[in-house]
């Protein structure tokens, strides 16, 4: 077993130290031979069928969790796990942007050396320095800061790991160390590392996370487990990706379970104990977490008590990663590229993507909004108005204005008493491929009023009152016929509840990028698939209204502009 004190083969990558005066930084950037070579690589990628035009993608190679969103003099920075060509180990790979939208690669920001791989982590902004608290594998959790105006010179502090392994990897000690976040409180640095709790028997565990402090970012106390009333979580998730913030009245916990995928806990939390009570749960991935899922998040406050976060996305079609998950998926020989493919064999040397920044609120029954954030209009092109329109009940219309891989649409709809509501993209023009998005108007689950005698239960359940006269709607996306290619995945639909007030219109955002199409619905919900078209004419739109007629009110079109 690997001891905290070896050290690690230092990162291959040529590490460039930059001004800290902003147009000498332009010009170092210009000159730099990282950047000219990240500039043609996605220039060589460019044709990629599959290669999202307005998600983020790394420019080299793959990616894995996004680590680090903040904000910092006036601009957006986002980290991610990347492997550069010449030291495939995860580095944290840096973009930067002023609308959440719009990218621009840097050179590669944190490197492995003292440990083997720099895994993920958060940033936090204290005065005039920014301080990353991440993973380094086998050696434990590490910290490093930076100040300049583009945050591209990184130093690590200490001699290794701040809150290191001990032998056997940790699993002797009371608290996992792994993908931690960072806060202050007063005099005192908080770290949340993630990790699970055994469960029942041997070989099953708990969701969990452990908390740390500090009052110098180099001697750290463990103090407990964080979370307490976690009963929603699911025997066999795990904590992994933790970021811990306050949000509108009450503080928001976003975690990744390699199970599952991306999830919340909304709650209070006790600053005397130091404490998270969890008093609600939601997902961000509605289902196992590969193929084609929802993965770890990376998130920042913005400046309206807001909260911004961002996640990547797991493929549902071989690449040439030496990923075991994938391996899991679609066995090792399906990864392998050979030559003389057939084109609806390729293997991509690319992954992962990022989903759309999502801006995350508290609203009325302490559910979380869930809004497209970032100035995404500004990619909208060729708009196109095809509403208002009737969709007569049980025949599906074409809707040949709307036609394309990378556009957004937005709709507003009266479900009235029609028992589906069905929106296609990514259509081939005789329907054998098909992305459909379906909306099941309260088809989900009703609640239970109070018994009118039963104090207790009155008591307990007052709070969520206002939830007791609705019954949710579903909102679903079905990707079973979205390809016919041999080695593309479809997922179990994505099934997510909405709730709609009495009248109130569906409202759908819908991002469709190649190999990505992401829903948006009434500031609330969020449903996001990974989808792989074999026809290049799987371009089309379609709308079915089943049972009854339906009121389209609105809709709009619009392409979208690449972000590079």
């Amino acid at each position: 077993m690997t001891k905290a004190t070896d050290k690690f083969p230092d990162s291959k990558v040529a590490r460039q130290t930059f001004s800290n005066e902003p147009d000498v930084q332009e010009q170092q950037l210009t000159d730099s031979a990282i950047i000219r070579r990240m500039r043609e690589a996605r220039e060589i990628k460019t044709g990629d069928r599959y290669r999202p035009r307005y998600h983020f993608v790394n420019p080299e190679n793959r990616l894995n969790d996004p680590n680090g969103l903040c904000f910092w003099q006036g601009k957006w920075h986002l980290f991610y796990q990347a492997y550069p060509p010449e030291d495939e180990r995860q580095h944290w790979g840096h973009a930067v942007s002023d609308d959440l939208v719009q990218w621009r690669d840097l050179p590669y920001a944190i490197g492995p050396g003292p440990e083997d791989c720099s895994y993920s982590g958060t940033i936090m902004i204290e005065n005039n320095r920014a301080i990353a608290l991440y993973h380094g594998t086998e050696v434990g959790n590490m910290i490093a800061t930076s100040n300049d105006p583009l945050l591209l010179n990184w130093e690590k502090i200490g001699e290794g790991p701040v809150i290191p392994f001990e032998k056997d990897g940790g699993l002797n000690r009371a608290y996992g160390i792994f993908d931690p976040c960072i806060w202050k409180e007063g005099e005192y640095y908080f770290a949340l590392s993630a990790g699970i709790e055994p469960y029942q028997s041997e070989g099953r565990h708990l969701a969990s996370n452990f908390l740390f402090r500090s009052a110098d970012l180099l001697d750290w106390e463990y103090l407990h487990p964080f979370v307490e009333g976690d009963r929603f979580t699911k025997p066999g998730d795990d904590g992994a990706c933790p970021y811990f913030w306050p949000i509108g009245d009450k503080y928001i916990l976003i975690f990744f379970s390699h199970m599952s995928g991306g999830q919340y806990l909304l709650g209070e939390y006790d600053t005397e104990k130091n404490k998270f009570h969890a008093e609600t749960h939601g997902l961000f991935n509605f289902g196992a977490v590969f193929p084609g899922g929802v993965h770890a998040p990376t998130a920042y406050p913005d400046v309206d008590g807001s909260v911004v976060a961002l996640f990547n996305m797991n493929p549902a079609k071989p690449t040439n990663t030496p990923d075991n998950y994938l391996r899991d998926f679609f066995g090792a020989e399906a990864l392998e590229a050979t030559p003389g493919q057939t084109p609806e064999r390729t293997v991509h040397d690319w992954d992962q993507i990022m989903t759309l920044p999502r801006r995350l609120t508290v609203v009325e029954g302490n559910r979380l909004g869930i809004e497209p954030a970032g100035n995404l209009e500004s990619l909208r092109e060729d708009h196109i108005e095809i509403g208002p329109l009737t969709l007569c009940a049980n025949v599906e219309q074409i809707i040949p204005a709307a036609n394309g891989d990378s556009m957004e649409l937005f709709l507003e709809i009266q479900p009235g008493q029609a028992s589906l509501v069905e929106l296609n993209v990514l259509r081939s023009p005789d329907g054998e491929e098909t992305t459909r998005i379906q909306f099941f108007h309260k088809r989900g689950y009703r609640y239970r009023r109070p018994f009118e005698n039963d104090k207790r239960a009155r008591k307990v359940l007052s709070t969520a009152l206002s939830d007791l006269t609705r019954a949710e709607s579903i909102l679903s996306i079905d990707t079973s016929r979205s390809s016919r290619l041999p080695d593309a995945l479809s997922r179990p639909p994505e099934q997510a509840p909405v709730w709609l007030a009495p009248q109130e219109p569906l409202s759908l955002r819908i991002f469709v990028d190649r190999s990505v199409v992401e829903v948006f619905a009434n500031g609330q919900q969020c449903l996001s698939v990974r989808v792989y078209p074999g026809l290049e004419e799987s371009t089309g739109v379609s709308l079915v209204s089943r049972g009854t007629d339906t009121e389209v009110t609105r809709f709009d079109v619009w392409s979208m502009r690449c972000i590079y």
